[in-house]
């Protein structure tokens, strides 16, 4: 088994799990400085958003958890701030980033969707090395398996197979499952970017839909699922849709009690708010502007323009002056 500590500063043990989503965290940025520079978007502009993305996406991965699992902490509020006991979720993660780097993108006179476009990239490669910390701490996995399953179906190397055994049970390495299908979205991600078709804000939706698609079927191993209690129709829909998964996987158990896992029940609502939200954008006109085009900071645009303001009135100033001489 891999040890989860890599290495200890006295009494500081730094994890990988820091050291990977860190690693996730730069590689997503240079993906988006790159791309950026396309754009003539210079590169301290993303090295900025990022500082306000990340802490951003732990308040809101926390806040989503400890949401969801109130009873665990309404007697013992202190808990709530010891992030490092565990307890955060992805999809909060995304919402804390999306509502913190909204307000900094506004500031710097940009389109949001604009930024987002060249950003989706860089996020879903995040999330594919990201879930690699999970794996060093044998945590976000699914529910038990047999060793042959994961040697000769799945043809997995010893190294995850060893660490999949948690305590003697052997588990779906669920962090690999989505690790490997946000590998596959990135190079669709990278692919679709060049297509004369793509219109301004469809990348940023496209990965939002494969990430959620991958995510509503994954999620369905998996036996640390957030849950609810809705209603047994809605319930044998979210089970009639997983079910193809059936054929090579049994579902996870529900730990929390509910009947319907919340991310995969999220998951669905995204895809399919997302597939309209395109569809209408594109008829009623609000989609002309493609991805490809310009990006232009309004700042930019203000200070230039008060620059030849400033000119005119020089050059009005200086015409004047000779006229009094």
């Amino acid at each position: 088994m891999l040890e989860s500590v890599a290495f200890s500063l006295g009494p500081i043990h730094v994890r990988w799990y820091g050291i990977i989503l860190g690693a996730a965290a730069l590689i997503g940025l240079l993906i988006a400085i790159r791309e950026g520079k396309r754009f003539r978007i210079v590169p301290d502009f993303f090295m900025d958003l990022l500082l306000i993305g990340v802490p951003s996406a732990i308040i809101g991965a926390r806040i989503y958890y400890v949401a969801f699992q109130w009873k665990d902490y309404k007697n013992n509020l202190a808990e709530i701030f010891m992030i490092w006991h565990g307890g955060i979720a992805i999809y909060g993660a995304l919402i804390g980033a999306i509502i913190g780097t909204f307000f900094y993108m506004r500031a710097k006179g940009y389109s949001f969707l604009r930024i987002a476009d060249i950003c989706a990239p860089g996020l879903i490669v995040g999330q594919a090395i990201g879930r690699w910390g999970n794996f060093m701490n044998q945590e976000a996995h699914g529910g038990p398996v047999t060793e042959s399953f994961l040697r000769d179906t799945l043809h997995l190397p010893n190294f995850i197979v060893n660490q999949m055994n948690i305590e003697g049970t052997f588990y779906h390495p669920a962090f690999l499952y989505e690790s490997v299908w946000n590998i596959v979205g990135l190079l669709l991600l990278l692919w679709l970017r060049r297509r004369p078709f793509l219109r301004a804000g469809e990348l940023f939706f496209g990965y939002f839909i494969w990430y959620s698609i991958g995510r509503f079927f994954i999620e369905g191993v998996r036996t640390d699922s957030l849950d609810i209690t809705g209603p047994a129709w809605l319930a044998s829909l979210m089970d009639t849709l997983w079910s193809p998964m059936r054929l090579v996987f049994e579902p996870g158990v529900l730990t929390y009690g509910g009947n319907i896992r919340f991310s995969q029940l999220l998951a669905l609502l995204i895809v399919i708010a997302l597939v309209i939200v395109i569809i209408v954008r594109r008829k009623k006109g609000y989609a002309n502007v493609r991805y490809a085009d310009p990006i232009v900071s309004t700042k930019s645009v203000d200070k230039n323009q008060a620059t030849k303001d400033q000119e005119v009135e020089d050059k009005g100033a200086n015409y004047d002056s000779n006229r009094t001489v």
